[in-house]
């Protein structure tokens, strides 16, 4: 259905997205940055991505903003509500004064939370039953959500979406992947419902595509309005590349900007998301209890013992999305060169977003137009997946550490 660019574009080029331009192909992706210990904006998280702005990137994206407080997966991430504003409305000016656009995540958990609110031991999720990642935290069953809890949920997406506008974002990107609440309605890993929202592909999407249709209702004038999406769980039963270009076909038609393609889910299949093996004995001894190393020991066994990294782990199946649709999508897995970005150029993928190597280096992609990098020096150990639980927030361990200090001051404080 696409046809690839007949001349590789430049990744240093301008690219259109709804109704904002990016200054070029290169997005920061969303990936937690444990930057606000009391829920609110730190100078930490500011400096982040000023830095990652400053470094030449076209879009940073402000990861894991939960739609509600009862859509957090840890305590100490971010919910959307009025006391956040002036604290993103900081980020988003120095972002902009760096020249970069500026995209906030929203998401909710579903049933992916070690949170009890209000006392409850259930969280809301597309199918009833025993709740694996949160029975460690207390969180011992889900629950299947109705019509109502959706129409709800959907409104507090749009609700979000609103007040990002009002911080100054230029996008959102709706978290659809890695198993979090709407993830968990696309896989048949955890959607087994018998109504019009389980079954096939497109009664899966079906809840998904009404939280997406809510947001672009909402600020799609404004802001572009991106999905993340998993290509594949990577595990047997999962959701294949097949699934997932039907349900992209479905987000395209229901007006999406973007697409940034990524895959694996966080309980049954996390080593699929970072290409390699997790850094589980960082993850022990960050783990905030003896329930919480059990799972990760458990992580330990289910891991494929002959794991290695690959440049660009999720080219095969992102092809069969980039063959679906025509809209923008932006690559996810991998890219660690110049060489590689060139290859998904001319493959005609839109972006690439990266994660681990603008961990590694904020200036990455400055680098990479000036000739002076043409391979990122990031070993993919994936250790920066533990300091999310650093006091300082998440670093790169071949790099300097970040100040502790700047994560006790709440953004917009003088």
């Amino acid at each position: 259905m696409h046809d690839a660019h007949p001349t590789p574009v430049s990744p240093f080029s301008a690219v259109s997205l709804g109704p904002i331009t990016l200054r070029n192909r290169f997005i920061k992706s969303g990936a937690n940055e444990g930057m606000t210990p009391t829920g609110l904006p730190t100078r930490a998280l500011v400096k982040h991505h000023r830095d990652l702005a400053a470094g030449g990137i076209g879009m940073t994206t402000v990861a894991y903003a939960a739609v509600a407080r009862d859509g957090l997966t840890f305590p100490h991430q971010m919910h959307m509500h009025a006391d956040v504003v002036p604290h993103l409305r900081v980020l988003t000016d120095a972002v902009h004064r760096e020249g970069a656009a500026a995209c906030l995540q929203i998401t909710h958990a579903g049933s992916f939370t070690m949170m009890r609110h209000g006392g409850r031991r259930s969280a809301p999720t597309a199918s009833a039953g025993l709740n694996a990642f949160g029975m460690l935290y207390g969180v011992f069953f889900q629950r299947a959500m109705n019509e109502t809890d959706m129409a709800r949920v959907a409104a507090q997406f749009a609700d979000a979406a609103r007040l990002a506008r009002e911080c100054g974002f230029d996008a959102v990107e709706i978290h659809m992947g890695h198993g979090y609440l709407l993830n968990q309605f696309l896989s048949p890993l955890s959607n087994r419902r018998r109504d019009r929202f389980g079954g096939s592909a497109e009664q899966r999407t079906r809840f998904p595509a009404q939280v997406l249709r809510q947001v672009k209702d909402a600020v799609g004038a404004h802001l572009a309005v991106g999905c993340k999406l998993s290509v594949s769980d990577g595990v047997p039963g999962g959701n294949r590349a097949q699934d997932s270009a039907v349900t992209a076909r479905i987000l395209e038609a229901e007006g999406a900007d973007l697409l940034t393609l990524s895959g694996g889910r966080n309980v049954e299949s996390p080593w699929v998301l970072f290409g390699s093996p997790l850094p589980t004995a960082q993850m022990k001894a960050a783990a905030p209890h003896a329930l919480a190393r059990f799972g990760v020991t458990m992580l330990e066994k289910r891991t494929p013992r002959d794991l290695a990294f690959r440049d660009l782990y999720f080219l095969e199946d992102s092809r069969v999305i980039r063959q679906a649709v025509r809209m923008p999508l932006a690559f996810v897995g991998g890219v660690k060169s110049l060489a590689g970005v060139e290859q998904l150029m001319a493959e005609g993928f839109d972006c690439i977003a990266l994660a681990r190597a603008l961990i590694h280096d904020p200036a990455l992609v400055e680098h990479f137009r000036t000739g002076a990098v043409t391979h990122s020096a990031c070993n993919s150990c994936n250790t920066c997946v533990a300091k999310i639980y650093d006091p300082a927030g998440v670093s790169c361990v071949l790099g300097a550490p970040n100040d502790p200090a700047l994560t006790r001051m709440l953004a917009a404080d003088q």
